[in-house]
């Protein structure tokens, strides 16, 4: 057996592991709630209404056979796509019709990167209108969604083919190096775009107003003077044009940092509510989660350069995949869509420490607060109105959950309170 078919059957088999591993993921986080659909857990009974309890049971169950399905259909697409022949037909086709310039080979990207995209549409549209809408969530319409896809694409031309584009003349002006140079920009792209993104993008989708004088917002600008928190404004956003869920979370650097809570959110919370919230997000920024969190996505973009432009120089591994012409332009598009299936196992590390973040900026805020009631009456409520699921299988939000479930964070905050 040669090394390029050993190739084949490895991504292969690792592939099937992953969507078997995600099916028994959902398969036991069903049971879970299932087990628990009739008992309200203790330390929520005099919090949580039986109706409210009952509907986020269901809320639960239906997005995760919604997720079994989509997780096979991946599976599925993703097979086809890499053994089937169609993506080294593709290539040739390309190089035969546009040849091989930068320009031609980011085009390929490019169009193979919205392929893949639209074919998710499908499922985003029955999570949109179907199931969101039977549990009372949507409140976007057709024509938004339709629109905000045509934004998105419109953003990845203007912002995304460049990119590309320059990614490519930098393997061809700086030869073996690429990698580093490519890494360089890309990093530097990101952090621009966590500066402009506020300013150029998110009002794009969204509108942004400033909270209206009164009570609330002077009581805000308190907690930020009180805590050292300087931020440009207080915004909100009109997330009920799309949707019921809320959330609340601070945007940019320096004097372009902007406090931005969703409309949804002031409407289902108490002021002293609303300020324990902003105090959690104000933890983060002085726990300087961000900027670590950055140095992450920089150290893990360095790794998966380093590996892009290493099998970039290896004939078995486009020839496992019926590549003929050795090129960085499949070598990105191969690594692109068989990491996910490698970086799964790495899923629950990842969360580990993203919870831990949320612990610690859980306990920043209540000792800003001088209490743990008022954060605990957020969480509470935000979890009924988002249908939070209270009794999630612990090796299932071991791997999907990026914050610690309900019962979990009031165990912690009862710790920092005694």
């Amino acid at each position: 057996m040669t090394l390029s078919s050993t190739l084949s059957l490895l991504a292969a088999a690792t592939l099937l592991i992953r969507w078997a591993a995600q099916l028994w993921l959902e398969h036991l986080n069903q049971r879970n709630v299932q087990a628990h659909a009739n008992i309200i857990p203790d330390a929520f009974k005099d919090s949580i209404q039986p109706e409210a309890y009952a509907k986020s049971v269901r809320y639960t169950l239906a997005k995760s056979r919604l997720s079994q399905v989509e997780d096979t259909y991946d599976f599925v697409v993703l097979l086809i796509i890499l053994f089937s022949g169609v993506l080294p037909w593709l290539f040739t086709l390309f190089n035969e019709a546009l040849g091989t310039s930068a320009w031609a080979m980011a085009a390929f990207l490019f169009g193979m990167g919205f392929a893949l995209a639209a074919l998710g549409w499908p499922f985003d549209w029955h999570a949109q209108f179907r199931l969101e809408e039977r549990f009372g969530f949507n409140t976007t319409t057709p024509k938004i969604w339709w629109v905000d896809r045509m934004k998105g694409i419109a953003l990845a031309v203007v912002l995304g083919y460049p990119l590309l584009i320059l990614i490519l003349k930098l393997v061809e002006w700086t030869g073996a190096a690429w990698w580093l140079w490519a890494w360089g920009t890309m990093l530097s792209f990101q952090l621009l775009m966590v500066v402009l993104a506020p300013i150029l993008i998110l009002p794009l989708f969204n509108k942004f107003t400033p909270l209206p004088e009164g009570s609330l917002r002077e009581r805000l600008l308190a907690l930020g003077q009180r805590t050292g928190f300087q931020a440009q404004s207080i915004q909100v956003m009109d997330g009920s044009k799309r949707s019921r869920h809320s959330n609340a979370f601070f945007t940019g650097f320096g004097r372009f940092r902007k406090i931005v809570l969703f409309d949804t959110l002031i409407q289902q919370l108490r002021e002293l509510e609303l300020e324990a919230v902003l105090a959690h997000e104000i933890g983060h920024y002085k726990k300087k989660h961000v900027p670590k969190m950055l140095l992450w996505s920089a150290a893990s973009m360095f790794a998966g350069f380093f590996a892009i432009a290493w099998l970039a120089e290896q004939a078995w591994f486009y020839q496992a995949f019926g590549f003929e012409i050795e090129s960085v332009v499949p070598a990105l598009l191969l690594f692109a869509l068989l990491s996910g299936s490698v970086t799964f196992w790495f899923a629950p590390l990842a969360n580990l420490w993203s919870r831990r973040y949320e612990y610690q900026a859980d306990a920043y805020a209540a000792a800003t607060m001088g209490e743990t009631e008022s954060l605990i009456g957020a969480l509470r409520k935000l979890n009924e109105k988002n249908l939070s699921n209270l009794t999630p299988h612990r090796l299932y939000s071991g791997f999907y959950y990026s914050h610690p479930t309900l019962l979990e964070r009031e165990q912690a905050l009862s710790q920092v309170a005694s």
